[in-house]
């Protein structure tokens, strides 16, 4: 048993393997003071089972660790030549299933060591960067109280295209430092005629306490098992999850022998393992399926989190989030311009909250109107435009129950266009060139609004350009107005279909549209400034525009055969 704090705890377990017929050899890090220590040593003076065994610095990957494991097995061997199996447990370590069934379960496999062991070619074990290369490079120096010095060092030995050679006949495997061996394995390891060409090599092998025993093991096993008897969890930083009262169902479902690593102020589970034994029934093979699971969401509820939330340890990083918002949306652009009514007419035809231009220079137009709106949002434009993105942001969490969407344009403050181009919740409908119609609407000659027409020709120029480029992520659906006009109704549709689905009705006839006549003429008279509205589309000069009602249908004609 490895122990270095929590001494209370540790005595706890010392006399729980030991009362069970356990004999135990502790080893005590050097780190630990002497005082700490002799009392220890006398906290247990009463266990003739129990021994100390030489001590070492047991800090977290060096050699230390197992410098103190060879010591403390070669004594365990030494003193009590009976027993078969060697258990390697710390003083964090619990054990959640009576010691008589762990004896049972080694007894039925006299010559099987537990022990993961993977190859690094076959297993992303790793985390840190370090994975093939932590058995060609030297590592000479702490990660923890050197990391300067390690990385340097590193880096140096990378630069220099410095390797190590592997001891002939070495296949470098990984895994948990938590085995259980045999006496036969564990003595061949011991007495090995190459060890000391072994420890020389491993001991500059950086975090040897996962390699050295699940790579030596496979020169001397006669049957080994590529697991753990005892059940540590990791997050996905390498370290080691804490298992606290309200794991306490969990560990008594994963049927597992031994658990660590123990909050030592843990009352419940100390009080509840190890579970007493139940006579008369088939003992259960350790699974750790639903552990495994359930922790695997934790880690991804951590590192992902949930879509249109922000957290702490994602928050700072640029497009390491799990999706911008929280639900899909719907982004118009220039159909406003055309359908002067069409917050009103979408509420009426489909129930989605539709807003006016949320970006709006001069300030945020909500659905209904009003100056705040869900959250606490206000309409101040300078509040929104303080960070426009988290903005937009909450506005989709807070009312994430319904759809929403809202208006957009050339008009209006332009920093969100790139996350409404790669956001992939954003369904984006752009009709082009729409904002000749409000200029055309406005009653002022085409040389007067020449050059605001060309300043907005080219900011939704510049939109578009981002919505077709590699990093678009959004649903993006791009018309011009020449070809919005040739059939509204089957655009209108395809979004009531894209906000709604299914629950969209059918639509019989488009909305209340402006009335465009002499809009073609005043296209004409731009160009003739000078002034060449290419995104609006083709429209012939002259032509007459009725946008009021519904242009008629192409009939569609079906042969019987």
């Amino acid at each position: 048993m490895l122990v270095h704090t929590a001494f209370d705890r540790a005595e706890q377990m010392i006399r729980h393997w030991s009362d069970a017929g356990c004999p135990v050899v502790v080893h005590v890090d050097r780190n630990v003071g002497q005082a700490t220590y002799d009392a220890f040593v006398a906290a247990v003076a009463d266990l003739a089972t129990v021994s100390f065994s030489p001590r070492f610095r047991g800090e977290w990957g060096m050699w230390g660790l197992i410098a103190a494991s060879q010591a403390a097995s070669r004594q365990l061997l030494a003193q009590f030549p009976d027993i078969r199996h060697v258990y390697l447990a710390s003083g964090a370590c619990l054990p959640l299933r009576p010691v008589a069934e762990l004896q049972a379960y080694l007894d039925a496999r006299p010559d099987t060591d537990f022990i993961e062991s993977v190859t690094t070619g076959d297993v992303q074990w790793t985390i840190g960067g370090l994975d093939s290369e932590r058995f060609t490079l030297r590592f000479p120096f702490s990660w923890k109280r050197q990391r300067r010095l390690f990385d340097v060092f590193v880096l140096l030995q990378q630069t220099l295209r410095l390797r190590r050679r592997l001891p002939k006949g070495i296949v470098p495997h990984l895994g948990s430092q938590w085995w259980c061996l045999t006496r036969r394995t564990l003595t061949a390891i011991l007495d090995d005629p190459r060890r000391v060409e072994f420890d020389r090599y491993f001991r500059q092998v950086w975090i040897p306490d996962e390699c050295y025993y699940q790579t030596l093991v496979r020169l001397h096993a006669r049957h080994i098992e590529s697991r753990s008897l005892t059940l540590a969890k990791f997050d996905f930083q390498g370290k080691p999850h804490i298992f606290y009262d309200d794991h306490a169902e969990l560990l008594a479902r994963s049927a597992c022998f031994v658990a660590r690593k123990v909050w030592p102020r843990a009352d419940g589970l100390y009080a509840r393992f190890p579970r007493p034994p139940v006579e008369d029934q088939a003992q259960p093979e350790p699974h750790t399926g639903t552990i495994d699971r359930i922790f695997a969401q934790a880690v991804d509820r951590r590192t992902n989190g949930r879509r249109g939330l922000y957290m702490q340890s994602r928050f700072p990083f640029m497009d390491r989030e799990n999706g911008f918002t929280a639900m899909p949306y719907s982004v118009l652009q220039g159909f406003d311009d055309i359908i002067p009514d069409l917050a009103d007419w979408l509420t009426a035809q489909t129930r989605v909250i539709a807003h006016g231009h949320l970006f709006a220079p001069d300030r945020v137009y909500f659905a209904g109107g009003g100056t705040t709106y869900q959250g606490g949002l206000s309409d101040n434009a300078r509040l929104r435009d303080y960070n426009a993105k988290m903005f937009l942001t909450n506005l989709i969490w807070n009312a994430r129950d319904q759809h929403q969407c809202f208006q957009f344009g050339p008009s209006d403050n332009q920093p969100i266009k790139w996350m409404l181009t790669k956001d992939t919740q954003a369904s984006v409908w752009v009709v082009t060139g729409a904002w000749a119609v409000s200029l055309f609407r406005s009653g002022r000659s085409a040389s007067d609004v020449r050059s605001e027409a060309a300043r907005l020709q080219q900011v939704e120029n510049r939109f578009l350009n981002a919505l077709r480029s590699p990093e678009a992520r959004s649903r993006r659906h791009i018309m011009t107005l020449a070809e919005f006009l040739e059939s509204p109704i089957d655009v209108l549709q395809g979004i009531m279909d894209d906000m709604v689905g299914h629950r969209a009705a059918t639509l019989k006839k488009p909305p209340a549209m402006v009335d465009l006549d002499g809009f073609a003429q005043f296209l004409q008279d731009l160009k003739n400034q000078g002034m060449h509205p290419y995104l609006a589309g083709e429209f012939a000069a002259g032509d007459a525009m009725q946008t009021s009602r519904p242009r008629p249908r192409k009939p569609y004609v079906i042969a019987k055969k």
